[in-house]
């Protein structure tokens, strides 16, 4: 088992935690994605104490280092590295400065040597790792120039004897043959997310990916159903430390999994700071909405803007792991995301604006069942003189991005709604004689919210608006015919209909298309088939 990102090799993950237990973790496979490690100046720790019983012969087959390194050399001696670490992962540090020839790794004694094909490229790597220091499986390791001035071994220590250390220099010269535009190492990476379950937004990527190093640019889109971004790092060296230590890596508990490879771009050209990209560099670059650009030219007050931290910026929060990292402060839209509420800070936004909404057909309660899907909604307010625009209160941060990743654009009793952020922090309740008509409503004591159990598993069976419903607590009285008749009854056009094979409570009902299915779902959510049995309707991955 790998260890968590710590100094301390006997340091223990913490438990584990679930997006829907606030998020207060971020798990990475067995390792903690985020757990802290300090960051200690090249060679100012000692390395961990030998294991002498077990690494008599091997000190016996190379004298170690222990003068005070001074004169370069091609060979590197790196020091403190983890028991576990492979010849391929000593040989990735050495990579983006030069062609590595031979590679020895001593685990008893935590130490490995590299050798490179010349002094200039040890050189520039002992340089860079001075002033940065390197990690290995988020432990710090110290490099420093050998005594040795050739790696030589002897035959027990033989590549040719070592299959792991011969197809990791192999590799080596590989990806050294590869150039960017065919995806070798570069300061460019492309992340595929698979599995997303919960939304991953361009805020959590940056604080995930600045916990390797310094993030400049950011674009995410998505391609093939599958969300997916572009991160550029200032160098090779930590675009590689990041791939190494992410790739594979879940950022949520058991889903959202990081797969990572080098992009065949060099450079990213971001236009926008706004939520699907970001230039850290520039922090004043326009959002790409001609009304918040010309209002924030112009200094307007509160707008609900996107997140634009620049690198100088240093908004304050904790991890999803609860201890505060090395150099890297989250921003609140990340913080957000997690559902982590802070002492002292201001509550994340839990408010949505939805807009373009067809006036004739939108009530509160319409807007409550809907948006349920995603979330707790504790209040809906239909704006008295915009009603096609409504706020409504989610009762988590991270269940208004579930809701605007899934519902926006969504076409909705004919037209296509937004939904956004809004500036409100909270939705008022009209005070006592205001006329309302009946359009704020407070749902916060209501029955039907689907996420009030903790550790509920409506989290896993989140998904977009589809044109199959999923249907479940029915009850045996009824059959197929008479819940079909009742969708008909609701205006919707039945195209398949199967009930679950080992449990008859459930059911699939696919229809003409996925408005179809979500005025549906308003209508039929909480339809009583029988005197004590409500349905209960949500979105399905199924197709029939």
């Amino acid at each position: 088992m790998k260890r968590p990102f710590s100094e301390n090799p006997h340091a223990t993950p913490s438990s584990l935690a679930t997006p829907d237990e606030e998020m207060h973790q971020i798990q990475r496979g067995s390792d903690e994605l985020l757990a802290q490690t300090g960051a200690v100046s090249n060679g100012s720790v000692m390395s961990p104490a030998p294991n002498h019983a077990d690494n008599n012969n091997d000190a016996k087959k190379v004298k170690l280092d222990t003068k005070n390194p001074g004169a370069p050399s091609r060979v590197i001696h790196i020091r403190n590295i983890p028991n576990e670490v492979t010849e391929a992962e000593i040989v990735h540090l050495g990579i983006p400065f030069g062609k590595v020839t031979n590679v020895l790794v001593l685990k008893g004694k935590n130490q490995a040597f590299l050798e490179m094909s010349d002094e200039v490229s040890a050189t520039t790597m002992v340089n860079y790792f001075t002033n940065c220091t390197a990690q290995l499986r988020g432990r710090a390791v110290y490099v420093q120039f050998s005594n040795h001035k050739e790696l030589k071994t002897d035959q027990t220590h033989s590549n040719a004897q070592n299959p792991s250390a011969q197809a990791a220099l192999q590799a080596a010269q590989a990806l050294v043959n590869q150039t960017d535009t065919q995806g070798g190492p570069n300061t460019v990476l492309r992340v595929i997310v698979e599995h997303m379950i919960y939304p991953v937004t361009l805020d959590v990527l940056y604080q995930i990916f600045s916990r390797v190093g310094k993030v400049l640019k950011i674009v995410t889109f998505t391609k093939n159903n599958t969300f997916q971004a572009l991160i550029q790092y200032p160098d090779v060296v930590t675009a590689q430390a990041a791939k190494m230590t992410l790739d594979g890596q879940n950022i949520y508990n058991a889903c959202c999994t990081l797969r990572i490879e080098y992009s065949k771009l060099s450079n990213l050209n971001v236009k926008y700071n706004n939520d699907k990209s970001r230039d850290y560099t520039n922090p004043n670059l326009p959002t790409g909405d001609p009304a918040l650009d010309s209002a924030l030219a112009i200094g307007a007050p509160n707008l609900n803007l996107p997140n634009r931290t620049g690198e100088n910026a240093t908004p304050t929060g904790m991890p999803f792991t609860g201890m505060p990292l090395a150099g890297v402060t989250p921003t609140a839209a990340a913080l957000g995301a997690a559902g982590i509420r802070l002492p002292g800070q201001p509550s994340p936004n839990c408010v949505l604006l939805v807009s373009n909404l067809n006036e004739e057909m939108v009530t509160p309660d319409a807007l409550f069942t809907l948006f349920g899907v995603y979330g707790d909604v504790q209040r809906v307010k239909i704006l008295f003189n915009k009603k096609d625009n409504a706020l409504v209160q989610m009762s988590e941060p991270h269940q208004t991005q579930l809701a605007i990743s899934h519902l926006d654009k969504m076409k909705t009793w004919g037209k296509q709604i937004r939904v956004t952020l809004s500036k409100h922090q909270t939705v008022q309740l009209p005070k006592e004689g205001q006329p309302d008509a009946g359009l704020t409503k407070d749902y916060s004591n209501s029955p039907l919210h689907r996420f009030k159990k903790p550790g509920s598993k409506n989290y896993q069976n989140i998904y977009p608006p589809s044109a199959t419903l999923h249907l479940s607590n029915i009850p045996p009285t009824v059959d197929e015919e008479q819940i079909k008749d009742a969708f008909a009854h609701a205006g919707a056009s039945v195209k398949a209909f199967k009930f679950f094979p080992k449990d008859r409570k459930m059911a699939l009902i696919q229809l003409g298309s996925v408005e179809e299915a979500i005025a549906a779902l308003i209508k039929m959510h909480n339809f009583q088939l029988s005197d004590s049995s409500h349905l209960r309707v949500s979105f399905s991955k199924s197709t029939i």
